[in-house]
């Protein structure tokens, strides 16, 4: 499946080694390490580990004391925002399960990731169909309903600047956003709707429909939440994607966080 990426990431040594100073750190909280502690425990170069540990410091991740180093207030905010979008997956699970219309449905909820999209949840109220995304997987974003939505947030010079590669814009199917100027009707009609289709672009016999779920906090990254519909015939598709799109709509109000004051 080589237009889809389920993606691990190449390793890259001191990024693997800079977690590991954090794994050390977090099982002893409120513990410092010594520098000369921290290279002994890991196996790492004393001066591997001091250029390690000055950058995790420069980013906020770790802080020094006269005694050692400790976890850093910036790994609170990661965290914060980690349980803040969990939150949300584990509210999305349970809107789906509990929708009379959903419930039945195949749906997804995502975030751009690039040109691309990351699917972070799928709810199996239908079978799946060939190429549907599970947990993990980035599909091309102008491909999909989710991805669809999301650019649509962006302004023409962002998405310019995302699709500067013609190669970034990646088709399934011959029925797939093929260029730079497709992709921008396809957006301006999302935006006029409020909502965005895929339309046989991943899988020609699946129609994709999806909303946004808007940030509203900072460093929290708005969601997409969409449905795939199996083709029918144009008036039951119709008449189905408005039920579904109606559903999709409540679910975005209902995961949409609410603004704190103050």
């Amino acid at each position: 499946m080589s237009d889809v990426e389920s993606e691990r990431g190449a390793q890259a040594p001191a990024v693997l080694k800079a977690v590991r100073i954090l794994d050390l750190l977090a099982v002893s909280p409120g513990r410092a390490r010594s520098l000369s502690d921290i290279a002994r425990d890991l196996g790492i170069a004393k001066s591997s580990t001091s250029n390690l540990c000055a950058s995790l410091e420069e980013g906020g991740l770790i802080r020094r004391t006269e005694t050692g180093y400790l976890l850093g207030r910036r790994v609170v905010e990661l965290g914060s925002a980690y349980l803040a979008g969990f939150d949300q997956i584990r509210e999305f699970y349970r809107y789906c399960e509990e929708s009379p219309v959903l419930s039945g449905q195949l749906v997804q909820i995502a975030m751009l990731d690039g040109a691309r999209v990351l699917y972070l949840a799928v709810h199996e109220g239908r079978e799946r169909f060939p190429l549907s995304a599970s947990v993990g997987d980035r599909y091309p974003a102008s491909a999909t309903a989710v991805g669809t939505a999301l650019l649509a947030q962006l302004d023409a010079r962002e998405i310019r600047a995302l699709y500067k590669d013609p190669a970034q814009i990646v088709s399934l199917t011959n029925r797939s956003t093929a260029d730079l100027s497709a992709l921008e009707r396809k957006l301006d009609l999302a935006r006029e709707r409020g909502y965005a289709v895929d339309d046989g672009e991943v899988h020609l016999s699946v129609l994709g429909i999806a909303v946004v779920v808007p940030s509203t906090r900072v460093g929290v990254p708005s969601f997409a939440v969409g449905a795939s519909i199996v083709h029918q015939g144009a008036e039951a598709d119709e008449a189905e994607k408005d039920i579904v799109l109606g559903a999709l709509r409540d679910a975005a109000r209902e995961l949409t966080r609410p603004v704190l004051a103050g």
